[in-house]
């Protein structure tokens, strides 16, 4: 699933190409694509039809164009959504779910997913965590690269979880935009095993963990994002090249960058984690 640096990729890429714009026209194509908004297709095209779209936005793994008034455009990609960014007269895509046509004759924007899981919806604004955010995701966490993001606040509710540290990441309440992968990226860099109980980690250790996590994500960033297969791409449909560039996910038996063991694979809530043996040392004492 698309993570924080593949989605602010995206973001990106809307900003540029989308963001000014007037709609002409929405069409929905199939409608599970837009089954989070409740009043159906039809409501759906005519609250865009007319609007001017502000400029992207971005909090952990969800997107939104404000529109003008008080609405916005919220999408989540899911597991295989993409937002694409193509000339009108192109063919339609074999999963193309919604087509969004500009005033100005300009290049489409259009939402395909293969899987479906993703979702676009059009929504009334709310306030939380510092800023302007779409109403059904005011409980999401802000994500690390916000202005707004307090450290000490979330030093104080992880440290509160009584869980495992790599859970913990990956809660969207507590922080948005880590997924699997850059979870075990980050934790690689800080030392630690996904399995180390939050209450047992200092200040320190977890301003540590929080900047790994930033420069990991950062750093995927200036790669255009993680891409295994061609199902994470761009607004232009490329795909990003930092898969090459990770330490320990998807690196299985292949020997740690730092001091050279072997890569492990664990089971974790039906996926997997990655971590080196002799860097991360498996805690002795589990959360109970």
């Amino acid at each position: 699933m698309p993570e924080l640096p593949e989605v602010e990729v995206v973001r990106r890429g809307l900003e540029r190409w989308v963001s000014g714009r007037v709609v002409a026209y929405a069409e929905v194509l199939h409608p599970r694509a837009i089954r989070r908004h409740v009043p159906g297709a039809e409501e759906f095209s005519s609250r865009l039809r007319g609007r001017t779209i502000g400029t992207a936005e971005r909090r952990g793994k969800y997107l939104w164009l404000p529109l003008d008034g008080s609405d916005a455009l919220l999408a989540h990609l899911g597991m295989s959504g993409q937002l694409l960014v193509v000339e009108p007269d192109s063919p339609l895509e074999k999963h193309l779910r919604v087509r969004i046509g500009f005033t100005d004759g300009g290049p489409d924007l259009r939402f395909i997913d293969q899987r479906t899981f993703g979702h676009v919806l059009v929504t009334a604004m709310a306030h939380a965590g510092g800023r302007p955010v779409p109403e059904p995701i005011t409980h999401i966490a802000a994500d690390p690269f916000e202005e707004h993001f307090d450290e000490e606040l979330f030093g104080r509710r992880l440290r509160a979880r009584q869980t495992e540290i790599k859970r913990a990441l990956l809660d969207q309440s507590l922080i948005s935009g880590v997924g699997n992968i850059y979870a075990d990226e980050a934790l690689w860099r800080a030392r630690l095993h996904g399995a180390r109980p939050t209450g047992a980690l200092t200040r320190p250790k977890i301003a540590e963990l929080l900047g790994a996590a930033r420069q990991v994500m950062a750093a995927a960033l200036s790669e255009g994002g993680t891409s295994f297969d061609s199902l994470y791409v761009n607004v232009n449909g490329e795909s990003g090249y930092f898969d090459r560039s990770l330490a320990v996910y998807g690196r299985r038996d292949e020997p740690c960058p730092r001091c050279g063991a072997p890569i492990i694979r664990e089971s974790f809530m039906n996926r997997s984690s990655y971590s080196c043996p002799r860097c991360q040392p498996r805690p002795r004492k589990a959360v109970s």
